[in-house]
């Protein structure tokens, strides 16, 4: 059942997660790793289709972060091969459910056959108006400014942009996917409290949930309860609370 309409304007409209615990959850089962990462595709799906039928816009999956390419060379190529399964088994039901497919981070280090799977579901569901699911992929938080930043020295040199005039919004513009709106709740999984490199800019303001729960057991009661913890939570901006109450005061602070 839909929420009511008061629950919807207490809804996060972005959530980012960063999907941890995989291997742990197998190697506390005695099985290998990759049998981790498998069930955590379970989780996959049933996140991305409790995000939409709650009401909210955008879900960010943090699949693959730019250090993974340091895991062991099986682990890496088994976590691409579940990527292109995914891509490939889940088309159908995303063009049912009209889910925009997204990709951001350094899709040039993916595997050809990996690329080509994303190309075609991005592809399939571009002009799809349902929600926005991204896969933040070969991504690093820090990797993604240095490229803004690249992209910003590059409009200098060629006299489109003057350095002073450079301010956050001109800056912001220059990331990956800059029409997308700042995650409103990020969520970790797998009893870890770092940021590990996500979002490094845009999750300046959000509310960060943490949980025990590794993320092949993650299931829509524990997003629920992320979002009840969000719903808790004052967001300021840098005001004070009665400016809050009032809808007064400046911007983000």
């Amino acid at each position: 059942m839909p929420p009511d309409e008061s629950a919807l304007t207490r809804l996060p409209r972005h959530v980012a997660i960063i999907m941890d615990g995989n291997g742990r959850w197998a190697e506390a089962r005695g099985l290998q790793r990759n049998r981790g990462h498998l069930a955590g595709v379970e989780s996959v799906k049933e996140i991305v289709r409790s995000v939409q039928d709650l009401g909210m816009e955008y879900l960010t999956l943090f699949a693959f972060s730019s250090e993974n390419w340091n895991r062991p060379d099986s682990e890496v190529a088994e976590l691409m091969r579940l990527l292109e399964v995914y891509l490939d088994e889940n088309l159908v039901e995303a063009q049912e459910r009209g889910v925009r497919l997204r990709v951001m981070g350094q899709l040039d280090r993916l595997p050809v056959s990996t690329q080509s799977s994303v190309d075609r579901a991005v592809e399939a569901t571009r002009d799809n108006p349902n929600g926005e699911l991204i896969f933040a992929l070969s991504y690093g938080g820090r990797g993604e400014i240095v490229d803004a930043a690249r992209r910003l020295m590059r409009a200098a040199e060629a006299g489109t942009l003057d350095p002073e005039s450079l301010d956050e919004k001109t800056f912001g513009a220059h990331l990956y996917l800059p029409d997308v709106p700042d995650p409103d709740l990020l969520v970790r999984t797998g009893d870890e409290c770092r940021i590990s490199n996500f979002l490094l800019w845009q999750v300046a303001y959000a509310e960060i949930h943490t949980t025990s729960v590794m993320w092949p057991d993650f299931r829509r009661e524990h997003l629920e309860a992320a979002i009840e913890d969000y719903r808790s939570r004052e967001r300021r901006f840098g005001m004070t609370s009665a400016q809050v109450e009032t809808g007064g005061g400046a911007g983000r602070r």
